[in-house]
């Protein structure tokens, strides 16, 4: 009896040393999983330059804007638990401020990003203040019909293209880096690592810690004292903000700008992102984004029924592995924590 009470406490007591192993060990991957991501996205434009392939700028110029959309989001789901059906309406948004000011010949860059920024404030607080009054599936299907008015309304703006969208002939005006592909490619690289940066802060500051802990139980927050309702709207803002700068850079990288945008269905998709890569951390979105387009590219590439087989591989991988992608490389609480 007495080796057997020796041997269980031994047990327990190299359980926890087992454990830190593991998770130096995983942080160790993280590091060097994210230096990876990056080096790779730097050496998107060396290789377009060096083989003539300006298509590859776009396609991981575009992988970028729904990175940035998808970390925008994934504030608002992954930390914030709320799941939206309507950021999508933001991404337009942010497209149609630069086609709108373009199209009446203010083309200053600067001025496209503050009303931008400006319009994105000024729906973001009426649309979280109604929705969060709600929660569950009131709260997806009222973000879903403000999203579903303002594609409607965009389809209506016979102006600006109609539902045919709206080609954008003067991009943001910022000098001589102006209709510059490598300089957007960059300026966007460098947004999404600063949106980064910033958001892990915050995740990590006492806001961040009320809106994590508004996800677990709201109504234990209110009982210590704290009304969640303005920290679950400023999440919410900061993450509309995120996905109508993804807009802005996407309609200066296609100079176009499309009802299409604003589809419930790319907010479908921006929710897969997230899921794919793993909710709750901040490397997952940018994984499961370019998981899902470049997979999504190489099976376009090969067969016409893309869906059929792309369907069943998101399910499989949402299936088990429930962390998502980054999950992999990212235990429970450091997931929380958002690395």
């Amino acid at each position: 009896m007495t080796t057997t009470a020796s041997s269980s406490t031994s047990s327990t007591a190299t359980a926890p040393v087992q454990q830190t192993l593991l998770g130096i060990r995983k942080q160790h991957w993280r590091i060097a999983l994210t230096v990876l991501l990056a080096l790779g996205f730097l050496l998107v434009p060396l290789y377009a330059s060096v083989a003539g392939d300006g298509y590859i700028l776009i396609l991981f110029g575009r992988v970028l804007v729904f990175a940035l959309a998808a970390v925008g989001l994934n504030f608002a789901l992954g930390y914030g638990g709320m799941v939206s059906l309507g950021h999508a309406m933001y991404i337009g948004l942010g497209a149609y401020g630069v086609g709108i000011l373009s199209h009446h010949g203010m083309d200053n860059g600067l001025l496209h990003l503050a009303v931008v920024v400006l319009a994105t404030l000024l729906l973001s607080i009426p649309v979280g203040l109604i929705a969060l009054r709600t929660q569950g599936i009131a709260f997806i299907m009222i973000t879903l019909a403000f999203a579903q008015m303002l594609f409607f309304v965009a389809v209506g703006l016979r102006e600006y293209g109609g539902d045919e969208g709206l080609s954008i002939a003067n991009l943001s005006n910022f000098g001589a880096l102006t209709g510059n592909k490598t300089a957007l490619y960059l300026s966007l690289l460098a947004t999404l690592g600063l949106s980064l940066w910033v958001f892990k802060r915050v995740v990590h500051s006492r806001f961040g810690l009320i809106l994590r802990a508004t996800k677990i139980n709201e109504r234990r927050v209110r009982a210590v004292g704290t009304a969640p309702l303005g920290y679950r709207l400023v999440g919410y803002m900061l993450s509309a903000q995120l996905c109508a700068l993804a807009g802005y850079f996407l309609a200066n990288l296609t100079a176009f700008a499309s009802p299409a945008y604003m589809a419930w269905t790319i907010s479908g998709e921006l929710i897969v992102m997230v899921l794919l890569g793993g909710t709750g951390t901040l490397m997952g979105p940018v994984v499961g984004a370019a998981a899902f387009l470049l997979l999504e590219e190489g099976l376009k590439a090969v067969t016409e029924n893309w869906m059929a087989i792309m369907g069943p591989i998101i399910v499989l991988i949402v299936l088990f592995l429930k962390d998502g992608l980054w999950g992999l490389v990212s235990d429970k609480a450091q997931g929380q924590g958002g690395h």
